[in-house]
């Protein structure tokens, strides 16, 4: 089973000179550029670890693909993803975000429905390897 999240997810997967262009791209756009990673892809963990601080005064993708260097050695089976922000309106809001490092086997996600009265459903799901 493949995750699929974020810009690009249902393509191959990029490699180092696709996601630096990806990056210049958001560079060029002046969004600041931030690193993530997590061993829990499940689509409702949204709140990924932060890998350092996000780069606001970044202008050189090399810098990015630095810190994304260090992320993957101490986290190579970790998802980690590029996400770009911008604060044309006040606020940081996410502009693009995408996968840029996957482990080897990638977890199965179970869910399970159950239905209740009055049409009420709960789910209950859990990670398989």
């Amino acid at each position: 089973m493949r995750i699929t999240q974020g810009c690009f997810s249902f393509l191959p997967d990029l490699d180092d000179v696709q996601i630096t262009a990806q990056i210049e791209y958001c560079l060029d756009k002046e969004w600041a550029i931030g690193v993530e990673f997590t061993y829990d892809p499940h689509p409702r963990n949204t709140y990924w670890e932060m890998w350092g601080n996000p780069m606001f005064d970044l202008r050189d993708a090399k810098g990015v693909m630095m810190e994304l260097d260090e992320c993957r050695k101490a986290h190579p089976d970790a998802y980690i993803r590029i996400n770009a922000f911008d604060d044309e309106r006040g606020i940081e809001s996410v502009k693009m975000s995408f996968i840029v490092n996957r482990p080897a086997e990638e977890p199965k996600i179970h869910m399970q429905r159950t239905d209740f009265v009055d049409r009420a459903q709960k789910y209950a799901w859990d990670v398989r390897y």
